[in-house]
């Protein structure tokens, strides 16, 4: 058992055996005192209370009681959740200092040993340029400096710095205000009050409040705001990466569709043709009406498919509108008919690690956990006593012309200390919750990192076999297209009945357009590799890491957007075959 206290206690409270009217700090079972920070911790510390020295107790009982709550004063300052060495190692600052968390990454892509596959740094910069598509180029170019949605993460930059500038002017003195007042009273007469019943007051002057960083609250904010200006720096980058790969993506799903409606279109003439010589024999009684139904049911079959198409190109027209920042148009019409862009045979990719510096969005997580790193260190402040000064300097007198005399001048100098002694429970949650918090973005930066490389990963197997099937279908394509040829021939000699045709002509229409579906998803993978590396956003900055458009125009209302671009003509319309891709005058903004 803990032993009684030998000094004397006053206010004993006989039914409960503990200290009455004790002070602020709290009390612990049997007379000991507790600071706040051992309630906090639950436990108890080692000093005794000892009686109230009255006014006519001797100095040294004064003396006694002064010594013990210097000491205890200096044992609550730096019995809270960190200690001296690191509060001075901290510059000064209560709260963790911040450690980039760990990430996992593989040491080298799945496919590094495919000879496509290069470990050479990725030439990210202009990426979509390896597609050798000026059309492309162009669109890149005006979705750059039209796009809302770049603008709008823009905007949130400027937002983002301003909010850094208030948390730096939380460092000076918090509240500056000048004030000037008049009063005129008339107070009843009826009242035993020891002053005039009238009385006029004119004054003017200036007060201020300056709570010192003694515990780093405000450098703390400022470090949290600084993390919060390179999230929103790097959101901009992030939403830049989305934006190349979105217009990219959408133009050439247009240039998919485009070919699939042309070879669409080529077999519905095709199998107009067998049809109108099915219908010839028919009349001749050389064949039977089946051959006739067939011919009809696959020509009905293919055409089928050219609305389906035709509605493709037409919603990545759309889609490519909306991303250059304009109601949609006609956009397809405009851009004409050119091939599906060809992707090189092989990518540069360099290796997993460099992932954590590339990728906008990895970088932005990784600064969100800075931004409630910081967080911690404000909250921990709580703890602590606050310390500030508030002053007043101006002019007290009755009469306006009295004002600015020097017998009217009045000034105040008011040192405050304030604790908040009686709220441990919310301070002490309030950090557990901060903690929490730190611990959520940690692992959502670490799960942001196993995404990337998965996308990376996605990107580039589909890469790698969409080649191997563009390669077999375009063989396929080959032989049919000549078988289809043969067997045409052999109808109208009469050597081979219509299924044969029916088969070979069903046969062709599909593997045509799975061939212009795999030639796509050629350039839609490399696309995806190129985003899932964060390509893009290093072309369009500026000095310092700083997208240039992050430094949006001084204005006090936001700005409509600009008139679209206007497209050149279209060229001639594209055969199946394919012709030379359309030339756009446009570049890509610098």
């Amino acid at each position: 058992m803990r032993r009684a206290p030998t000094a004397t206690v006053p206010d004993r409270d006989p039914s409960h055996g503990r200290v009455g009217k004790l002070p602020n700090w709290g009390a612990a079972p049997g007379g000991y005192l507790a600071s706040p920070l051992d309630l906090l911790r639950g436990r108890w510390g080692r000093l005794t209370l000892r009686p109230r020295c009255a006014p006519n107790h001797p100095p040294a009982c004064r003396s006694a009681w002064g010594r013990l709550a210097a000491g205890l004063l200096a044992s609550l300052l730096f019995a809270g959740c960190t200690s001296f060495g690191e509060y001075v190692h901290n510059g000064f600052k209560v709260g963790p200092n911040y450690v980039r968390p760990p990430a996992q990454t593989s040491p080298d892509w799945i496919d590094s040993s495919d000879a496509r596959v290069k470990s050479d740094p990725p030439a990210d910069c202009a990426w979509w340029t390896v597609l050798n598509d000026p059309a492309l180029n162009g669109l890149i170019g005006s979705a750059y400096r039209q796009n809302l949605d770049l603008r709008a993460a823009g905007a949130r930059i400027t937002e983002a710095r301003a909010q850094r500038a208030i948390a730096v002017g939380t460092l000076f003195p918090q509240t500056q205000t000048m004030t000037i007042s008049a009063l005129e009273s008339q107070i009843s007469q009826n009242l035993p009050i020891p002053f005039p019943q009238n009385f006029d007051l004119v004054t003017a002057g200036f007060n201020g409040s300056w709570e010192l960083d003694f515990w780093g609250r405000y450098r703390r904010a400022v470090e949290s705001a600084d993390a919060n200006l390179s999230a929103s720096v790097e959101q901009y980058g992030e939403v830049l990466v989305l934006l190349l790969s979105d217009v990219a993506s959408n133009y050439v799903q247009l240039r998919t569709f485009q070919q699939r409606l042309a070879y669409a279109r080529q077999n519905v003439e095709i199998q107009r043709g067998s049809l109108k010589l099915a219908e010839t024999r028919l009349k001749q009684g050389v064949s039977s009406e089946l051959d006739v139904r067939q011919a009809r049911a696959i020509l009905w079959q293919t055409e089928s498919l050219v609305p389906v198409f035709e509605a493709g190109v037409r919603q990545s027209s759309n889609a490519l509108c909306v991303l250059l920042g304009m109601s949609p148009i006609d956009l397809a019409s405009a851009l004409g008919t050119a091939p599906i862009p060809m992707a090189p045979p092989s990518v540069a990719l360099g290796v997993p690690n460099d992932l954590l510096a590339r990728r906008p969005d990895v970088r932005r997580a990784e600064r969100r956990v800075a931004e409630q790193c910081a967080r911690i260190g404000m909250a921990t402040a709580d703890l602590y006593p606050a310390l500030s000064v508030n002053g007043y300097v101006g002019f007290w007198a009755q009469n306006t012309h009295e004002l600015f005399n020097g017998d009217s001048f009045t000034g105040a100098l008011i040192p405050r200390f304030n604790w908040n002694v009686l709220n441990y429970g919310r301070i002490a949650n309030n950090i557990i919750a901060q903690d929490a918090r730190l611990q959520a973005v940690a692992y959502d930066y670490q799960q942001t990192v196993l995404r990337a490389g998965q996308e990376v990963e996605d990107g580039l197997t589909r890469f790698l076999h969409a080649q191997m099937q563009a390669r077999f279908l375009d063989r396929s394509v080959a032989d049919t297209a000549r078988a289809v040829e043969l067997v045409k021939v052999q109808f109208e000699g009469g050597t081979t009945d219509f299924n044969r045709v029916f088969t070979l002509q069903a046969s062709l229409t599909s593997q045509q357009d799975q061939l212009a579906a795999a030639q796509g998803n050629i350039a839609l993978s490399l696309i995806a590799v190129y985003k899932g590396l964060g390509g893009g956003w290093r072309c369009f900055q500026a000095c310092g890491g700083m997208p240039a458009p992050c430094y949006p125009p001084e204005v006090e209302t936001v700005p409509p957007p600009p008139a679209p671009e206007l497209l050149p003509p279209p060229p001639p319309a594209l055969s199946p075959s394919g012709q030379t891709p359309v030339q756009v005058a446009h570049h890509v903004a610098p």
